[in-house]
């Protein structure tokens, strides 16, 4: 029998980055799915009816998702969904850089207590957590200061998510890398102020 201290020991925080249709949140379901355990997918998009497009982009990611998934829709406060679920769950969060974007009118201040309390919470969740987050920094730096701001704060957020996770794999040309192997991390443990 598995004790909550072996749960705790086992669990995997796993960390898919990529560029816009690579093929990021198919590989996060794939993943999701080995686990063998009841997925929990957590939508960061804020349904907009008056958006047509963004109605059917959320449509899509719908019909992909196997039917005995639960869907929570959780556009700012991810720390306390990962609080809120057991085991033997696996939480399937996407996308950071949607939730980045709902969170781009907190201060850095309130900002950076916002990454403290995920960090805290990731760390200390008792279940597993695939984390999909698209890679913003690979073009121009974004003429506006939002834009900037955005792409900062999704970069920084990748990467010191990419020192705790477990697993961290790059989606790109339809096929997903296994970092964690190939790669040596240039941060060695998560920092407190992110």
């Amino acid at each position: 029998m598995i004790n909550d201290s072996d749960e705790f020991q086992n669990r995997q925080i796993i960390l898919v980055t990529g560029a816009a249709r690579s093929g990021k949140s198919e590989w996060a379901e794939t993943l999701a799915k080995k686990f063998n355990k009841p997925v929990i997918y957590v939508a960061t998009a804020l349904e907009n009816s008056q958006d047509q497009e963004w109605q059917e982009r959320i449509a899509q990611h719908q019909k992909r998702r196997p039917s005995d998934w639960e869907t929570q829709w959780v556009p700012y406060n991810l720390p306390i969904i990962l609080d809120a679920i057991a085991p033997p769950h696996c939480l399937l969060i996407d996308s950071l850089g949607t939730w980045v974007a709902n969170c781009l009118e907190q201060d850095d201040s309130t900002w950076t207590q916002t990454l403290t309390q995920l960090f805290d919470h990731l760390q200390n969740t008792r279940v597993d957590v695939i984390l999909v987050a698209e890679e913003t920094g690979w073009g121009v730096v974004p003429a506006y200061p939002l834009g900037r701001t955005f792409r900062d704060r999704l970069g920084n957020l990748i990467r010191h998510l990419g020192a705790i996770a477990n697993r961290v794999y790059l989606v790109t040309g339809g096929h997903a890398l296994n970092l964690s192997l190939l790669g040596e991390p240039l941060i060695k443990e998560h920092l407190s102020n992110p």
